[in-house]
């Protein structure tokens, strides 16, 4: 049986410390949120901290000893379910006194919700009988968030002993965090980001609760973040042949999104949900088909047929239209909203410095960035404490920082240990080479320092904020923070309330400051163009270069690129008919900035010029 919610959204994670809590915040009102499960060292100070702060015992789990990365995540999300249940416990058990908070709870349903309608109903009963009966009924349908968590697969670091052996992959960090999810008491998710990881899907498969029992329930359940259709499918198959049931596929804007961005081929979000809406049946007796034949061979008698499926969206969503939108049209159950929540500090770890910047933030000051020591392009805030302590230490001929938690120490380019590209270790050995190969004081050794030096330390950004907000000591811990909002943030600019944001995504209030914000699809196709035109320029140099300087894969990769985008803008223009969320005035000015994207396209692409496409041909 799936997991059910009167909420139409759920709040994705955020870095790996703004929402590592996010649950103890919202779950008692219903609503699903998403844990991070990156940092041990963090889970760990929380947990001190919160059964500081409940009067509950607490005994540590130290960084040295046996399996401490999952048994620390273990001990963290059982300490984050027994707040949870006390806290919902006490909601549901309150009178519906007016200034009581179980009112909360009912008001923050979306209007359509039947449970809302039955709370408005007894709020209007004036018979003490019925209304005491009504009220009864309420308590008995209040159900508590999903207190999810999240494992990015390609942060998944092999450790060893401390004589150097080592360990079995089981022991590698992102195993080792799915290990403390699945021995946990949590009765949620696992969403695995960042791409497919065989050898971490296969780990599922030593946990009984990532099956279904005699019911069809799944205690566990496993959600993959994909970015298009053939990757649900491949992984999905992956996943049944092992009798491990995939219940929801999260899809994400590849550019329009907080955190790492993994970018399409020009694949647009608009066309992505329309193919799972029409091959969700496909996605599903495939899945079934293949689930069917591995639960029988463990012996578990589950009916495949009624094992459910969800599709959910996030990334760039902003409107009460837009969500509801996404709702009716591809029929999705859920939509993520991730970085608006980043200023309400009632649920979210954001210091008051970092606050205050990401208030007053503007388009351009949120950009995609170089920073993240994976590689990855990285959704990053302009002036944050983190980068202006990162270019300090550069520019004073300091480059790099302490790799203390070495979770992304993943790099073995130079050196036969992997070590983090943003660690003074590695810097040390890039520079060196960049002396060998430049002259100090040119231009050429300017530029390449300057790349070299821009990666930053997210393993002590992102978490730094939570340790903060939460007034836990920071002894020899840098306090200069990271943070990676979406560009979806540059239109919002005020501090708000857990019931203002819910209410501005159903509708009831508007909290957006940005009149002139395009709808999301819009803004999407726009990042999506910008970020083509960055790879002409690296693969060409000058825009309108000769066309012979394109070779092999690059010509390939740009050919699909151009195509795919000319194809999501004529999908668009077909689709605006069907936007009726919207008024004609914003459906009138969609079609103008779609003429006008589609010849900024055509200006600078070197597949409008004929002999390209030919020679392509």
């Amino acid at each position: 049986m799936p997991y059910t919610s009167e909420h139409s959204f759920h709040i994705p994670v955020l870095g790996v410390g703004f929402s590592v809590d996010a649950p103890v915040k919202v779950a008692r009102y219903g609503i699903s949120s998403v844990m991070s499960l990156v940092d041990d060292n963090l889970l760990e100070k929380l947990r001190a901290h919160y059964c500081a702060t409940r009067g509950w015992d607490y005994e540590e789990i130290g960084s040295r000893e046996d399996d401490a990365r999952a048994r620390r995540t273990t001990a963290y999300l059982n300490t984050i379910k027994r707040i949870v249940d006390e806290d919902f416990a006490a909601l549901r058990a309150m009178s519906f006194e007016e200034d009581s908070d179980i009112h909360t709870y009912f008001r923050l349903l979306p209007d359509q919700s039947s449970l809302k309608r039955d709370y408005q109903r007894m709020s209007a009963e004036t018979d003490a009988t019925e209304r005491e009966r009504l009220q009864q009924d309420l308590r008995s349908r209040m159900i508590v968030g999903s207190l999810d968590v999240n494992i990015m697969t390609k942060v998944d670091k092999a450790n060893h002993t401390r004589d150097g052996e080592m360990l079995p992959s089981e022991y590698n960090d992102a195993h080792a965090s799915l290990r403390g999810f699945a021995l946990s008491a949590l009765n949620s998710a696992v969403v695995f980001s960042a791409g497919m990881n065989p050898r971490l899907y296969s780990y599922c498969s030593k946990f009984e609760d990532f099956y279904p029992d005699a019911n069809g329930r799944l205690k566990k359940r496993l959600v993959i973040k994909v970015s298009d259709f053939r990757s649900a499918l491949i992984q999905g198959k992956f996943m049944a042949k092992k009798g491990l049931w995939i219940s929801e596929y999260r899809i994400e804007s590849g550019l329009n999104c907080g955190g790492h961005a993994f970018a399409t081929d020009g694949y647009l979000l608009g066309p992505i949900l329309e193919e799972f809406l029409t091959r969700r049946d496909e996605l599903l007796d495939a899945q079934r088909t293949l689930f069917d034949t591995a639960i029988r061979e463990r012996s578990i008698a589950v009916d495949a047929s009624d094992m459910h499926l969800d599709v959910t969206v996030q990334g760039g969503v902003g409107t009460a239209a837009e969500h509801d939108f996404l709702m009716r049209r591809y029929e999705v159950t859920s939509v993520g909203w991730g970085s608006p929540f980043l200023l309400v500090p009632e649920v979210m770890n954001v210091d008051p410095e970092t606050l205050e910047k990401l208030r007053v933030a503007r388009s351009e000051d949120l950009y995609l960035s170089e920073i993240s020591p994976l590689g990855v392009p990285f959704n990053n805030l302009r002036g944050n404490s983190k980068d202006l302590e990162k270019e300090g230490l550069a520019a004073a001929g300091k480059p790099g920082s302490a790799c203390v938690k070495k979770f992304l120490s993943l790099n073995t380019e130079l050196s036969d240990k992997p070590i983090c590209t943003a660690s003074i270790t590695y810097l040390k050995k890039r520079l060196a080479l960049l002396r060998e190969r430049h002259q100090e004081h040119t231009d050429e050794y300017r530029d390449a320092y300057a790349a070299a030096t821009q990666k930053a330390c997210l393993c002590e950004g992102l978490t730094v904020s939570a340790l903060t907000v939460n007034h836990i000591d920071l002894p020899k811990l840098s306090k200069a923070v990271s943070v990676c909002p979406g560009p979806n943030l540059a239109y919002y600019s005020r501090i708000s309330t857990l019931r203002d944001m819910v209410d501005h995504i159903y509708g009831r209030l508007n909290i957006m400051t940005d009149p002139e914000r395009p709808y999301m699809f819009i803004k999407e196709l726009q990042l999506y163009i910008e970020y083509y035109q960055r790879l002409i320029e690296k693969n060409v140099g000058e825009l309108h270069d000769r066309v012979d300087t394109l070779q092999g894969k690059a010509r390939t990769l740009l050919h699909e690129f151009h195509t795919n985008l000319v194809d999501g803008i004529a999908y668009y223009r077909g689709l605006l008919p069907d936007i009726r969320e919207e008024s004609e005035h914003m459906l009138e000015r969609m079609r103008h900035e779609l003429t006008l994207l589609e010849q900024q396209l055509m200006e600078f692409s070197p597949f409008a010029i004929p002999e390209f496409e030919t020679s392509v041909a």
